[in-house]
C-alpha cells in the first residue's frame, strides 16, 4: 500500500498521514491479464431496480412509508427474473434515519413483498454509503460461502425522518478534536472543502447546472425507463383530499436551471458561503434493490448476468472535510481491481455537494464526460440509505446502453469522514 499512500498524500496536501482503508478484491488477482477471465466464484449482479426519487416533504412519496417503497422494489426484482424469494440466502437493507437503522421496517417490507418468514433480513448503516454497503455485505456473504444468492437494498424516507441526531455520546467527545468534528453539519463540511481547496462558487454552480442538464436529457431520452419501477401510491393534499398516483419519474430534475438563477441563491449554511440549495443534493425519498449471486449459481439457475463486482474500498478521511472521501476511495478500489483511473468508462460519484464532487473529480483527473452521464444527486436527489444501491442500478444500465464490455465505478463521501468506492464490470452483449 506504500504507492497508494504516496498518491493519497499528493491528493491532499496539508493532511497528515494516510487514511485507513478497508479494501478487497473480488477477483483472483489484480493482474491486467486476468481482467476478463470468468470464474465460477465471480460475484455477479443479476438484476436491479429502483423507485423514482421524489422530493421529501412535498413530493409524491411524502405520504408513503419506507416499508411500502422497499417492499415494491424487493418483490419486483425477483419477479422480473422469475426467482422465488425462498431461494435467497439473505437480504441486507441500507438505511440511515429510521429507528434501529430500519430493522423493523425491513422485516415488515419483506412480508409485504410476499417473502416467506424463512428468509432472513438485516440492516446496515454506513450513512451515505449504506446502499452500497448492503451490496458489499451480500457479496461478502456469497464470497465466504454462507449462501449463493442474496438481495441488497437501500431505502430512505427523508420526509418522515429528515435529520439524525447523534444520540447519547460521551461528554469527552467535546475534548477530542476529531470526535468533535464528527458533529459538524454536512453543509459546513462542504464550505470547508470549498475554502480549503479553492472550489469557487462559479465552479459549484456550473457543476450543478450540468447535473440538471444531463439528468433532463436522460429523462427525455428515456434512459431511466428500465431502472425505475412504477409505484402506485396515495398522496394527501393540504386540504386533506387524497388521490392515487403512479410515480414513474424522478421529481427533482429542473430543465430550466440556469447559471443566472443559481447565482441568485443565497448560501444555505454559512454567511457569505458558497454552498446553496442549488448546488447541494436534494432531500429525497426512494428505494432500490440489487440481486447478487455467484456466477456458478446464476448460470445454474439460468439467471442473467448484468454486471460483475470487481473490488471495493472504504477509507477514512478527516471529518471536517468528509466530502473528499471519493478522492481516497476510488484509487484504493481501482488498485485492488488492477485498473487505472483512465480504464474506467463511467463514474457514478454521488453529488452530496458540488464542492466535494468537483474537488474529487479534478484531483483524480477524471474526464468530466465520464462522470454521472445521467446527472447526479444535485438533480436527482439523495435519499441517504438508498443512494448507493440506486447508483449501482443506474451505472449498470448506462453501461448496458453502451453495448460493450466496460468498467464503471460507484463512489460517495460519507458523513463523519469516510469514502467508499466499488468497481463493476459490464460483461458486454
Amino acid at each position: 500500500m506504500q504507492r497508494l499512500s504516496v498518491v493519497l498524500g499528493h491528493l491532499l496536501p496539508g493532511v497528515q498521514g494516510s487514511p485507513g482503508t478497508g479494501a478487497y478484491s473480488l477477483q483472483a488477482a489484480p493482474c491486467s491479464a486476468l481482467h476478463h477471465r470468468e470464474s465460477p466464484e465471480d460475484i455477479v449482479v443479476v438484476h436491479g431496480l429502483r423507485t423514482a426519487i421524489c422530493k421529501a416533504k412535498r413530493g409524491a412519496f411524502k405520504d408513503t412509508t419506507p416499508d411500502e417503497l422497499l417492499s415494491a422494489v424487493m418483490a419486483a426484482v425477483l419477479k422480473d427474473v422469475n426467482l422465488e424469494a425462498a431461494e435467497l440466502g439473505d437480504v441486507c437493507v441500507g438505511n440511515v434515519l429510521q429507528p434501529g437503522a430500519g430493522a423493523f421496517v425491513a422485516r415488515v417490507a419483506q412480508f409485504l413483498g410476499g417473502f416467506p418468514e424463512s428468509v432472513p433480513v438485516y440492516c446496515v448503516n454506513r450513512q451515505c454509503s449504506s446502499g452500497l454497503q448492503a451490496v458489499i455485505n451480500v457479496a461478502g456473504g456469497i464470497r465466504n460461502g454462507s449462501y449463493d444468492i442474496g438481495l441488497a437494498c437501500g431505502v430512505e424516507s427523508m420526509t418522515l425522518r429528515s435529520a439524525s441526531k447523534p444520540g447519547d455520546v460521551s461528554s469527552r467527545m467535546l475534548d477530542h478534536p476529531k470526535a468533535k468534528d464528527c458533529i459538524i453539519p454536512m453543509g459546513i463540511t462542504s464550505e470547508n472543502v470549498a475554502e480549503r481547496f479553492g472550489v469557487t462558487r462559479e465552479k459549484q454552480d456550473a457543476f450543478a447546472l450540468s447535473s440538471h442538464q444531463k439528468a433532463s436529457r436522460a429523462q427525455r431520452l428515456g434512459n431511466f425507463q428500465n431502472e425505475i419501477l412504477p409505484v402506485t401510491t396515495t398522496v394527501v393534499d393540504d386540504q386533506g383530499n387524497t388521490k392515487t398516483v403512479t410515480v414513474t419519474q424522478d421529481e427533482g430534475i429542473r430543465p430550466s436551471t440556469t447559471m443566472e438563477g443559481l447565482a441568485k441563491l443565497k448560501s444555505a449554511f454559512k454567511e457569505n458561503g458558497s454552498t446553496t440549495a442549488g448546488n447541494a443534493s436534494q432531500v429525497s425519498d426512494g428505494a432500490a434493490a440489487v440481486l447478487l449471486a455467484s456466477r456458478a449459481k446464476a448460470e445454474q439457475m439460468r439467471l442473467p448476468i448484468f454486471g460483475i463486482l470487481k473490488s471495493f474500498a472504504v477509507v477514512g478521511v478527516p471529518p471536517d472535510v468528509m466530502g473528499i472521501g471519493p478522492a481516497f476511495a476510488i484509487p484504493a478500489a481501482l488498485e485492488k481491481a488492477g485498473l487505472s483511473v483512465h480504464d474506467v468508462d463511467v463514474y457514478e460519484i454521488n453529488e452530496a455537494f458540488a464542492s466535494q464532487a468537483v474537488y474529487c473529480i479534478e484531483k483524480l483527473g477524471i474526464p468530466a464526460e465520464k462522470v454521472n452521464p445521467n446527472g447526479g444527486a444535485v438533480a436527482l436527489g439523495h435519499p441517504l440509505g438508498c443512494t448507493g444501491a440506486r447508483q449501482v442500478v443506474t451505472l449498470l444500465n448506462e453501461l448496458k446502453r453502451r453495448g460493450k464490455r466496460a468498467y464503471g465505478v460507484v463512489s460517495m463521501c460519507i458523513g463523519t469522514g469516510m469514502g467508499a468506492a466499488a468497481v463493476f464490470e459490464y460483461p458486454g452483449i
